[in-house]
């Protein structure tokens, strides 16, 4: 076999092999991560299932998802009980004994606070992805609007400012808080799901321009100084 020839079936092998990774690679990691997560449930909601109810005593082998779906079910009776007159003074009645706990309560009233902002039907957290510069004048970043700054620290401040999370990579759930003023931040087109992949992918990840092509012939947003004022930026919806 001639010299090119096996290096011509060598760079097709090898074409082969990396186009099979980049089909199974992301399926198998996404179903290893979904099996990882119903495991660990399973793991904590089967065994308080009593045995005279648990299809496993029953069954030769065991039911993946069994504690995923109790789980399901409990949550649902609960938030259906509590709609309730009984379950409404349940719920005030343990909201006050939480209260009197000295350390529980402010883990409790943070945690709940923070369920009830992420949660709410009209909640407008983590809904929007923006351009800011950070960290000096000049480097861009991407982050999450989570709302309009209110109180004390936007008492102290002359500018209408807004919190923006900026989230580390490759690891999004840690990151920094930010009061960015509301003309530096610059709302971007790209929805929060791709803003979550581009930071993870540490740029790798990097969805399109879908802005109409009217709007990408405006020139770049300038650096904010006494010679460059802002450019034209999208609106930003109030949290």
């Amino acid at each position: 076999m001639a010299p090119s020839t096996k290096v011509s079936l060598f760079s097709r092998l090898r074409t082969y092999f990396f186009a099979g990774v980049l089909v199974t690679a992301p399926i198998g990691i996404t179903l290893y991560l979904a099996w990882l997560i119903i495991d660990f449930i399973d793991n904590r909601v089967t065994p308080l299932i009593p045995a005279r109810y648990n299809p496993e005593t029953y069954l030769p082998f065991s039911i993946p998802g069994l504690g995923l779906i109790v789980a399901a079910v409990v949550l649902t009776v609960v938030g259906a009980f509590t709609a309730g007159l009984v379950g409404r003074w349940l719920v005030s009645l343990s909201e006050r004994l939480m209260a009197r706990m000295p350390v529980i309560r402010n883990v409790h009233s943070a945690l709940k606070q923070i369920l009830e902002t992420v949660l709410a039907q009209q909640s407008k957290a983590f809904r929007q992805v923006v351009l800011i510069e950070y960290p000096r004048r000049g480097i861009w970043a991407i982050g999450f609007l989570t709302g309009d700054t209110v109180g004390e620290v936007q008492n102290l401040t002359t500018d209408d400012v807004m919190n923006v999370f900026l989230p580390t990579t490759p690891n999004p759930t840690s990151g920094f808080l930010l009061f960015v003023p509301r003309e530096d931040c610059h709302v971007l087109s790209m929805t929060v799901e791709e803003g979550i992949k581009m930071v993870v992918s540490g740029g790798i990840v990097t969805p399109p321009d879908r802005r109409p092509k009217d709007d990408r012939e405006v020139p770049r947003i300038p650096a904010a100084s006494p010679e460059h004022p802002e450019g034209p930026t999208r609106q930003i919806d109030a949290a």
